[in-house]
């Protein structure tokens, strides 16, 4: 063990934490908000400044289970800290409960058990919610939210449970984010809340959205106003702030390149049948039909990607083109270890097919194998590559999009996992992307959601213009 040194991107985020009680800090991954939070709580009792009360520490369950107690293990100034993951059946969890312990930690998910058990009794004085964006779906209740507010209304259980004791029986609360608006400045709203309930962006989230959103009188979406993401930043400046790696270090851009591929003739008939009709017919005979908005473009992404659910979970494969432009960048990268990004299971099952040293990193032998050098190739669907997964970064730094998601923030943190903080932290710098994008598909139009930051809808209607 060595004793932990804070680095300059760290200093910030301890010193803002012990000026503000009630704060968030909105720092990237790799900046080590981890340890610096560590280093907070051993300081402060330290100083004095606290009392021997447990702390708790909210994360998705691989942070609070992982990522805590194996980055306090690190290092010699957290040795007489003991950190205790409130993890298994209900059993074994009320008898840790029982353990003395400094720090304690728990999902998200496990929050209304937890919560139930001490309600006014609540003993966590301290709460450092990691991720706090898991928190952006609180909606405070009229008539406010306490002990005695039975029904989560609007509000997540988890929401509304932790909304419960958040004013009522905590003396500090510290939101930890890289990604603190992922879809947009209407998720600061929900985390915002339980640090100063309301008093910087609204009481209600109906106040905040009628100050600062319209909606679009085209799409029906609400989206912000010219002036509001200036307005909504500076209202939360005073307690949140937010560590930008690009300050402290010098950090190159991932390379990216677009690697496009067209769909071949057949391809694309089924393809412009089920825009037109939601219905196609299959080389094979087989029928597909979809009902609504949502199911066709999932089909239209899965045609894209080379295959098609014809009735879950039996799919019928179209095309092979992005099959072969990843044959193209596995040669191209001279079978040095990837990262690849699918979005269907349809795609593992293709993607292993053609290349059988692939592993999935879901599973417990694929990370090992992926981590230890005995594949060169890891798949993993973005969702599930979020956040208390390290170490690729030690074999990896290209990323291959061989499918893609809606979803922005864990797009982004995908490439986060093996991205320029990581890289320079082994002292390297490049970090290349690749983007399979099949042309004239949704798949263009998911890129433009995230290059452009629109909403979903927005990039269904680029697709209508584009398909015009």
């Amino acid at each position: 063990m060595k004793p932990l040194i804070l680095r300059p991107i760290q200093q910030p985020m301890v010193a803002f934490a012990r000026e503000h009680k009630r704060c968030g800090i909105w720092a990237g991954m790799g900046s080590g908000k981890t340890s610096a939070m560590e280093y907070l709580i051993a300081l402060l009792k330290l100083l004095g400044q606290v009392g021997d009360e447990p702390w708790l520490v909210l994360g998705p369950m691989r942070v609070c289970r992982d990522t805590w107690p194996e980055d306090m293990a690190r290092w010699e100034q957290f040795k007489n800290l003991r950190i205790l993951p409130l993890t298994g059946t209900p059993k074994e969890r009320s008898a840790k409960l029982r353990s003395k312990a400094d720090i304690f930690t728990l999902s998200y998910e496990l929050a209304p058990w937890l919560v139930e058990q001490y309600m006014e009794r609540w003993p966590f004085r301290h709460v450092i919610a990691d991720e706090s964006d898991r928190l952006k779906g609180f909606r405070e209740k009229r008539g406010g939210v306490g002990l005695n507010t039975v029904k989560a209304g609007k509000s997540g259980i988890r929401a509304h449970h932790l909304g419960m004791i958040a004013h009522n029986l905590t003396d500090r609360w510290i939101n930890l984010t890289g990604t603190p608006s992922p879809n947009g400045l209407k998720d600061l709203w929900g985390q915002t809340w339980y640090l100063d309930r309301g008093a910087r962006l609204g009481r209600t989230y109906s106040a905040f959205l009628n100050r600062w959103f319209r909606t679009n009188q085209y799409t029906r979406e609400i989206e912000p106003m010219p002036f509001s993401d200036a307005q909504i930043h500076a209202a939360v400046a005073d307690i949140c702030i937010t560590i930008d790696p690009k300050d402290y270090y010098d950090l190159k851009e991932p390379i990216v390149t677009r690697v496009n591929v067209k769909l071949p003739k057949a391809a694309r008939a089924i393809y412009k049948q089920m825009e037109k009709e939601l219905f196609a017919t299959l080389a094979t005979g087989e029928e597909v039909e979809v009902f609504n908005q949502a199911a066709l473009t999932n089909k239209c992404l899965q045609l894209a990607n080379g295959a098609i659910y014809t009735d879950y979970p039996k799919w019928a494969p179209v095309h092979d083109e992005k099959i072969e432009a990843l044959r193209s960048i596995v040669s191209e990268s001279g079978n040095s270890p990837l990262l690849v990004a699918y979005s269907f299971r349809s795609d593992v099952a293709r993607i292993k097919k053609a290349f059988p040293g692939a592993v999935e990193l879901s599973t417990t032998d694929g990370m090992a194998a992926f981590k230890s050098g005995g594949s060169s190739m890891g798949l993993a669907h973005p969702e599930s590559m979020g956040h208390g997964i390290d170490g690729l970064q030690n074999v990896c730094n290209k990323l291959v999009r061989f499918g893609h998601i809606w979803k922005s923030g864990a797009t982004w943190q995908m490439l986060e996992r093996i991205g320029p903080m990581r890289q320079m932290q082994l002292g390297l710098t490049d970090v290349w992307v690749y983007d399979i994008v099949c042309a004239d598909t949704l798949d263009e139009d998911v890129l433009y959601k995230h290059e452009t930051n629109c909403s979903v809808q927005d990039a269904l209607l680029h697709a209508t213009k584009r398909s015009h």
